[in-house]
Parts: C-alpha cells; structure tokens; sequence
C-alpha cells in the first residue's frame, strides 16, 4: 500500500543512535573501495586536454549525443514495454507455454549482445541467406527489392533490446511475486478487471523495481561496444575507446565518459524527482498463492505469441545461425581447452556474483540503517562504475593496482633482496574486483528496490523483540528478499559470463575465458570459429538461469512450492 515512511524509517533510525556504528563504517568502506577506480578516471578530468576536447566538441560529439540519445530511448522504451508484459503474463496469467516462458524468456541474457549482432549480420546481409533465398525465388536482382540495413542505428537497437529486455522482466517478475495478495483483493472489490489491475495497482507497486531494471538496460546501452562499433553507430562509448586507445587520449576519453556518466545520473535524478517522497511498502505479512487469470481462445493465444516471439529473436533464431555456423566449421581447439575456458569463466561469474549481491546488502541495509546524505551520495557512486565503459574501469583499476604491485616490490627488494612479482595485478584478484565494480549496480538496483518496499515497521518491531541490526537484516529482511536476491545473482553472473573489455585488459597471462576466445576469433571475421566459443557461454549459463528462475518462485513467501 502507499505510504509516506521517510518520517518511520528516520524515527528507527534515530532510536538506533546516531552514533557511528558497523553498518556505517561498513557502508563507507564498501563505498570507497568501489569507488576509487571511477575516482581515478574522473581525475584526469581537471587535466588540460591540448585541444583534444575543443576539437571532439566541433566534429564528432553532436553525433555521438544525437545517437547515443536515439539509441538509449529506443532500447529504453522496447525493454520496458516486452519486460513488464512478459512479467505479468507468466505470473499472473495461465495460458499454453507458461511454466516454459518463465525461464525462457531469461534466455537472451546468456548471449553476449555482440555474438547476436555478428549472428544477424550474417543472416541478414546482402550475401546471407534470407537476401539469397528471396533473391533465388522471386528472380530478384540488386536494386529490384528493399531489404531494411541491419548495420545501423535501428540495427543496433533493435539487436540491443532483443538482448537486454530480461533486466526489465526479470526485476519485474520479481516484484509481482513479491506483491501481497490483499492489494489485489482490494483492487479487485473496486471492480478494476486484470489489465485495469495490471495498470493501476500492479505496475506503480512495481516501479522501483522497474525503473531499476531499465536503469540497468541504459546504462548498459550507453556502456555496449561491440554491436555498436560492429554496426557502425558512433556512440559516446565508440568515442571514449577510439579517443582512449586510438588516439591515446586518456584525459579527452575521461573527459567523453564523465559527459556519459552525467547523462545517467540526469535519468536517474529525474525519475526520483518524478517519484517525489512517495514510497512504496507491504504492510500486511499475508502472502497467499498469487490468484492466475485463466486466458481463452484468442486471449491465450496472444499471450503465448507474445512470449514466444522474444524468445524466438532473441535467442532461437540466433543460437541456430551460430550452431550452423558451428557445424559448418568451428573451432579447431574444441576439446580440453574449453574446459579451462569454461572453468575460468563459471568459476568467476560465481565468485563475482556473490560478492556483488553480499556488497549490494551492505550497502543498501547501510543506507537504509543511517539515511542520511552522505550515505545516499556514497551507496550511489559506488554503484556508478556500470555506468563507465569496461575499458575505462579496467584503466582506472591498473593505475592503482600497478603502483601499488610496484611500490611492495621496490619496499621488499630494498629492505630484504626479494621481488614477489605482481600480487595485485597479475592476477585474478584485480578481475573479480573489476567485475565488482563494474557489476555492483546490477545488484544494488535489485536489493535497493525490493529493501525499500519492507515498511519501517517491521525494523522497529525486531528492535522491540530485541534483535540486533544484524538479526533483522537475517531473520525479516532477508526471507522477504530472497527473489530479489535471486534475481541480482542472475544478472551479475550473467554479465560476467559475457564481459569482456576488462577481461582483456586485466586477466593474468594465460587465463582466457569464453567471452574472450569468442571476441578475438570474430574480431578476425571468422565467425564460423567463434561460434562454438559463443555457443559454450549459451551452455555454461543456461542452466544457472534455468535453476534460479525457477527457485524465484519456491521463493515467494507463502510459496507452497
């Protein structure tokens, strides 16, 4: 139900002590260490560039805002609409395919937007084989017919939203599941029907959990490199990486991704001035089997169409081009390699994946225990790294990391003739760190959002029974949470699987993943090859997708599953 609760959630908080207490300290501390490569790249941006920037500002960077605007609105609006949809039908709907379409339609997130992007080329290209069985058939020549240009703006968004609308969906299934059942009985005694439901009660008790997943889907638009640059749509993330390790640029390129960051931190002050001080919390512990409209006739049938066609573009019509291509010709390396392949990249998306969500935790129960400020600003720049491309984090990592490998050896050397080598920057210690940094907002965005529909009440009723801050993070927040947490899990595991420009940046000598290998065979044009490394990240992640889509709904409170 709608309530105000700043003024309950302060009331706690002050019976709590204003003191400094652990969760303070934790939060700033998780903050500060998040934070200091983002800190290291915005450095650079009081530096003089030579006229790097004036020049960038009268050539190119009207185009970079005209697209990257484009390209961040499309996506924005296509994720929305197909996520919340597809939420809303397979959890509260009963229609053919539904038990399927409830891990299905998380599929496209397995798939890196880049392989899809090289996938649809393909298919779709002058020489592919849709343009030549149509030319074949009807006798066409070039010129004789109109084929829509696949490497262009709308290309790239469309390829984009077929990959990234599980953020959207997957937040939003979680935030349906979460929804008490009396708020529905209320709304169904005003007489509203399913779709009035759906609009007028489901989705603004939804909000925060939506406006978190396509603020994911916009920061990481803004943040995609390989469809875009393969596509040939200049974007600020385009011109970050050509100024950045083209040019060699890094104070105009720091000063490119600050214009970027503002941009996110805009949408996202904006939305938040839009919400105003209304907050959105359950006050009622009744969680009963969510009631399920039964469809009929035309009604199932487009509920069935309308998440099969998202599965199908977005997953089954590329995972068929790329295991053709696969069949075709493949990998030569296929074999023992990929298992250490395949290792390195599931042994650091789960590694990674709980770090974020346990960091996420922190921060959010941090703000949440002292609301102040400070605390806000902190929890939102540490979670501001998402926002940056991977390259630039992995910049503003190596600077530190490198001085600091560097500053041990020469104190060990000195004092007792010994060099241990690069501790901190040769090996995976500074991959799961970027990955958290990068990361961490995947997470926070999901935790924040269903932390913050938990009314203030119940933290003050603990505190009475007497548990510790501690205890009622364990006991009652947590089991309420568990599908959110879910749901942050999957999406930083995912992601890991996928990423890839810090990857190449910072992994130690001889430690390739799966998203590597695939990147530097279709960097080569040999797409045949790199299919089979694609098709293995597809592989690897399904099955964690599978399982925990289907444990978000065992854990529902009140789930008789």
């Amino acid at each position: 139900m709608l309530r105000t609760g700043r003024r309950g959630l302060s009331a706690v908080s002050a019976s709590l002590g204003r003191r400094t207490s652990p969760w303070s300290i934790a939060l700033m501390a998780v903050a500060l260490i998040v934070a200091l490569p983002v800190l290291v790249v915005f450095a650079h941006i009081v530096m003089p560039t030579d006229g790097v920037w004036q020049h960038l500002a009268s050539t190119v960077l009207s185009r970079y805002l005209h697209n990257t605007f484009w390209l961040v609105t499309i996506v924005g609006l296509g994720t929305l609409i197909i996520g919340t949809g597809t939420a809303w039908l397979v959890v509260m709907c009963r229609f053919p395919g539904k038990r399927l379409f409830e891990w299905a339609l998380l599929l496209p997130l397995a798939v890196p937007t880049y392989v899809i992007a090289y996938a649809y080329t393909d298919f779709l290209q002058f020489a592919g084989p849709l343009q030549s069985l149509l030319r074949e058939t009807f006798g066409w020549a070039y010129g004789d017919y109109y084929f829509p240009n696949v490497r262009s703006l709308g290309g790239a968004a469309t390829v984009i939203t077929l990959v990234l609308y599980p953020y959207v969906y997957l937040l939003a299934r979680a935030s349906f599941l979460e929804q008490s059942v009396c708020v529905l009985d209320v709304g169904r005694t005003l007489g509203r029907g399913p779709w009035k439901l759906f609009a007028s009660v489901a989705v603004p008790l939804a909000r925060p959990a939506l406006v978190g997943g396509v603020s994911l889907v916009l920061m990481e638009t803004l943040n995609e490199f390989g469809a875009v640059q393969f596509f040939g749509v200049d974007t600020f993330t385009t011109g970050i990486y050509r100024t950045w390790f083209g040019l060699g640029e890094q104070v105009a390129a720091a000063q490119l991704a600050a214009c970027l960051l503002t941009f996110v931190i805009v949408l996202v002050l904006l939305e938040r001035w839009s919400r105003g001080k209304r907050r959105y919390f359950h006050t009622t512990n009744r969680y009963q089997q969510l009631p399920e409209y039964a469809l009929h006739g035309w009604r199932a049938a487009a509920a069935t169409l309308a998440c099969l066609v998202p599965v199908l573009v977005g997953f089954l019509l590329p995972s068929g081009i790329l295991l053709n291509l696969s069949l075709q010709g493949g990998d030569s390396l296929w074999g023992t390699r990929f298992i250490g392949y395949a290792w390195n990249s599931l042994g650091l998306a789960t590694v990674a994946a709980i770090l974020a969500v346990g960091l996420a935790v922190v921060l959010s129960y941090g703000v949440r225990m002292h609301d102040t400020t400070f605390a806000r600003v902190a929890s939102r720049v540490a979670s501001m790294g998402y926002a940056i491309p991977g390259s630039v984090v992995a910049v503003g990592i190596l600077i530190p990391f490198a001085w600091l490998d560097n500053a041990l050896n020469t104190w060990l050397n000195d004092h007792y003739g010994y060099i241990i080598g690069l501790v901190f920057s040769g090996s995976a210690f500074i991959l799961l760190y970027a990955y958290v940094v990068r990361f961490l907002a995947v997470s926070f965005n999901a935790v924040e959002a269903s932390l913050g529909k938990v009314t203030p009440s119940m933290d003050a009723a603990s505190r009475t029974l007497g548990q510790t801050a501690g205890g009622t993070l364990r006991r009652i927040h947590t089991p309420l949470m568990r599908s959110s947490l879910l749901a942050a899990g999957i999406l930083v595991f995912v992601d890991v699987m996928k990423e890839l420009p810090a990857t190449i940046i910072l992994r130690p000598f001889n430690f390739d993943t799966l998203a590597v290998r695939a990147h530097n065979l279709a960097s080569d044009e040999r797409l045949a090859e790199a299919s089979t490394a694609s098709l293995t990240i597809v592989v690897v992640g399904i099955l964690p997708v599978i399982l925990l889509s289907l444990a978000m709904r065992r854990a529902r409170p009140g789930s008789q599953a």
